[in-house]
């Protein structure tokens, strides 16, 4: 029996993703895992260990965001 995969699970650097922006899909590519609390993409994260958040770079306007893992979908 297949185990369900969670969205956003055992994302990489590299990875080609999407997630939901303004009523619509975007796509880009996860640029770091974050696992602490830090400043990424003009704002303060609060990340951890077990709680990771990931920046993301639109493949479209080339701007950083940070994502939680759920808020992601890896393509392929």
């Amino acid at each position: 029996m297949a185990k369900d995969k969670k969205p956003g699970k055992d994302l990489h650097e590299g990875d080609h993703v999407a997630w939901s922006s303004h009523g619509s899909e975007t796509t880009g590519e996860v640029e770091q895992k974050i696992t602490e609390r830090t400043e990424a993409a003009g704002r303060t994260v609060a990340a951890s260990e077990e709680e990771p958040q990931y920046e993301v770079r639109s493949d479209k306007s080339g701007k950083t965001a940070v994502h939680k893992p759920s808020a992601l979908k890896k393509k392929k």
